[in-house]
Order: C-alpha cells, then sequence, then structure tokens
C-alpha cells in the first residue's frame, strides 16, 4: 500500500474517514486483510467460532468465505478506516452473543444483562501502525454508535507488562487507546485484559 502521509500527524489523522463493511466495499475489506487474512487467515472469525470451526477455516478460504457470507447477509461485522480512498484499519463491532468466544469466555463474562456491542480486536495496516489510527477508529465507532442509538460499547484491550508490544500483540488493542478515546474499566477480573465501556447515552441505562 503505497501512500504519502502528510508530514502534521494531527493532519493525517483528520483525513480519515471510517464506514461499516458492506456488500459495497467488501472488496476494499479482502484488499486490506491481503493474502495472510490479516493474521494467518483469520478474516476476523476467531472470535466467532469454535475453536475447530476456526481452525479448519484457515484451510481454502474457508473463514474468508464465513465473514463474506456474514456480509451478504447485512449482518454487522466492524468498521473499515480510509485514508485518501485506501483502507488502511478495521476494528471487528457487533453485538456481544454475535462473538461466540466472549459469550462463552471466563475472564470476560458479562457483567450485566444490558445490551452491549463488543471490539474484540483490530486490524491496522503495517505502515499506518502507532500513528494514533486506532484511537481515531474508535472515535469513528463512538460515532457510528450514536447515530445507530447503540447505547453500550465494550471492549477487552490489554495493558501490556512490557514495552514496546509486538504489533502481533496489539490486534486485541491497547488500553491506552481506548482510554484516550473516553472508554473507562468496568471490570478487573483480569489485571492486564480489563473490560471497558463507553456509554454514549448515560440517560437510558
Amino acid at each position: 500500500m503505497k501512500l504519502t502521509k502528510s508530514n502534521n500527524d494531527q493532519d493525517f489523522l483528520s483525513q480519515l474517514t471510517f464506514e461499516p463493511l458492506t456488500k459495497a466495499n467488501w472488496g476494499k475489506f479482502e484488499h486490506l486483510f491481503g493474502t495472510k487474512g490479516a493474521f494467518g487467515n483469520c478474516w476476523c472469525m476467531y472470535y466467532r467460532l469454535k475453536k475447530a470451526d476456526f481452525s479448519e477455516g484457515k484451510i481454502n478460504d474457508g473463514n474468508k468465505d464465513a465473514m463474506h457470507n456474514l456480509v451478504l447477509e447485512n449482518k454487522p461485522t466492524g468498521i473499515l478506516g480510509f485514508y485518501e480512498e485506501e483502507p488502511i484499519a478495521w476494528c471487528a463491532f457487533a453485538p456481544r452473543e454475535d462473538f461466540m468466544k466472549l459469550e462463552k469466555s471466563r475472564v470476560h463474562k458479562r457483567i450485566d444483562n444490558n445490551f452491549v456491542w463488543s471490539i474484540p480486536c483490530f486490524f491496522i495496516a503495517k505502515n499506518f501502525r502507532r500513528q494514533g489510527v486506532s484511537v481515531e477508529i474508535l472515535k469513528g465507532i463512538i460515532q457510528y454508535a450514536k447515530q445507530k442509538n447503540i447505547n453500550i460499547i465494550e471492549a477487552y484491550p490489554t495493558i501490556p507488562t512490557k514495552e514496546p508490544l509486538p504489533d502481533s500483540f496489539a490486534w486485541i488493542g491497547l488500553y491506552k487507546s481506548f482510554e484516550r478515546a473516553g472508554f473507562e474499566i468496568v471490570d478487573r477480573t483480569s489485571k492486564n485484559r480489563p473490560m471497558v465501556r463507553y456509554y454514549t447515552n448515560k440517560e437510558t441505562l
């Protein structure tokens, strides 16, 4: 992806745009994830499938096809980030119950019966990492949630025990990015993987 950014990071970040993944922009998503499906032919299906099904899906584009089918069915899957009309970032975003592994997680089990949308993972193009893109896409998600009357956004980022954290481990998101976007910790069952939330409309809770 050969793009030239402005020398002014703030100017670059202000030019980012965000939109949900749909049938119309599937090709952009496919281009961003590339031949590796982001990481190891994941295609953002890790949290959505049983372990055996996910592993099987790494072969012959199974996970890719599974994600494509969700998009064809108009199911919410996530948000794409663009710079100069090129896809540079992705953030999974859908109702918590759509993510099977979250629903079965002992560490991140539900803390109440409220309807929430979850952010379990990110993928940012290599040339655009460590430049504030994750914070901006979170802000984009917040705006999208407000437009769609989604009241609670939930996520499960990491607080690194060592710095710097390798890019391959940052796919779940860094707590400091969520903190900068206005999220607050609501559960510390895991010391290094807190549950965080953003309430778009506290009056409705």
